[in-house]
This record gives structure tokens, C-alpha cells and sequence, in this order.
């Protein structure tokens, strides 16, 4: 495997677990909007960078 495949597994993975963290904040009423924002916003940032990274890299075989 490639290492911005890697790389980008990483990223999708980080921003998955972001914006599930924010679910549970926003499903648990336990955490500020701010902070569920903040989480939010990073979470899908990073996974779309991610999807975007394992979608425009080319396989070298």
C-alpha cells in the first residue's frame, strides 16, 4: 500500500471517530455547542481530506 493511501486511511479513520464523538456529545446533551462544533468541524475536515487522499492517489501497480 502506498503511503498517502496510509495516510489518508488515517485522516478518514480520525474523522470518523470525530464526528461520532459529536453525535455522542449532541445525544448525551454534555457538551457545549462550541465544543460539539469545534469536534465537528475537525471530524469532517478530516475526513473528507482523507477521502479525498485515498480518492486522487493513484495505485503504482
Amino acid at each position: 500500500m502506498d503511503l498517502k493511501k496510509i495516510f489518508g486511511t488515517v485522516l478518514t479513520l480520525l474523522g470518523i471517530g470525530g464526528l461520532i464523538y459529536t453525535a455522542i456529545l449532541f445525544a448525551n446533551n454534555s457538551g457545549t455547542v462550541k465544543m460539539m462544533m469545534v469536534y465537528g468541524i475537525l471530524g469532517a475536515i478530516f475526513f473528507f481530506a482523507g477521502v479525498g487522499l485515498i480518492r486522487n492517489t493513484k495505485s503504482g501497480a
